[in-house]
């Protein structure tokens, strides 16, 4: 059933746009992130990917990442989850649209992305290349942030080749950057027709809520 959902991606998530997205607006001056440093009560968690953390077909409040807040909440938690997913996004169109992402304080980066360079048949090196300035921007714009990575899978009908070494650049990546790894981001929900909506690849809300969970195994050890 996975590898049913994994062919159905090629013919969708690539071309795809979300109903709704939210990226917190970045401050306008050096002054005023000092500011907001400053009057800051609780830490920021950025939820950095594709349609899939955008929340593709569904309201942005049933979205994985909003999930994850309503988790933290119930635990007393001080996290603001923040949800900069854009539907279609690549890791060479995530790399040049970091820098903005990054103007305001974080301190969990949660990268999500990769998918649609498997769709398109990147090559994987520069999959990595590119997933590697992300990480690196991030790090160097706040060197105490914490990321975690989340893996990816790509149709078979790419090759047997090329599919492992897709599949391989986000363990290694995770290993070479010491950052916590989520295996596969849709466990669980990839191929369940009663999970995904009817392009058969998206999650519905329900499906949201077990990706939430795949995320909150790894994010909790983190927060």
């Amino acid at each position: 059933m996975k590898l049913l959902f994994i062919s159905a991606l090629a013919l969708i998530l690539s071309s795809c746009n979300g109903k709704k997205q939210q990226v917190e607006e970045p401050l306008n001056s050096t002054n005023e992130l000092a500011t907001e440093d400053k009057i800051r009560t609780k830490k920021t968690i950025l939820f950095f990917g594709n349609s899939l953390t955008a929340g593709y077909g569904l309201d942005i409040s049933e979205a994985f990442p909003a999930r994850i807040q309503q988790i933290i909440d119930s635990t007393g938690l001080k996290y603001e989850v923040i949800n900069a997913g854009l539907s279609g996004e690549t890791t060479a169109s995530g790399s040049s649209r970091i820098d903005w992402v990054l103007k305001n304080k974080i301190d969990v980066f949660v990268l999500e992305l990769g998918a649609n360079d498997g769709l398109r048949g990147i090559p994987t090196e520069e999959t990595e290349k590119n997933l590697q300035e992300i990480i690196n921007s991030v790090k160097a714009k706040y060197q105490d942030v914490t990321i975690v990575l989340a893996g990816m899978m790509v149709p078979p009908n790419m090759g047997e080749k090329y599919s492992k070494s897709f599949r391989e650049v986000f363990p290694r990546l995770a290993e070479k950057n010491d950052v916590p790894f989520i295996p596969f981001l849709l466990e669980g929900v990839a191929g369940n027709p009663d999970l995904n909506l009817e392009d058969g690849i998206h999650p519905t809300a329900i499906g949201h809520g077990l990706v939430a969970q795949n995320v909150w195994k790894v994010l909790k050890n983190v927060l």
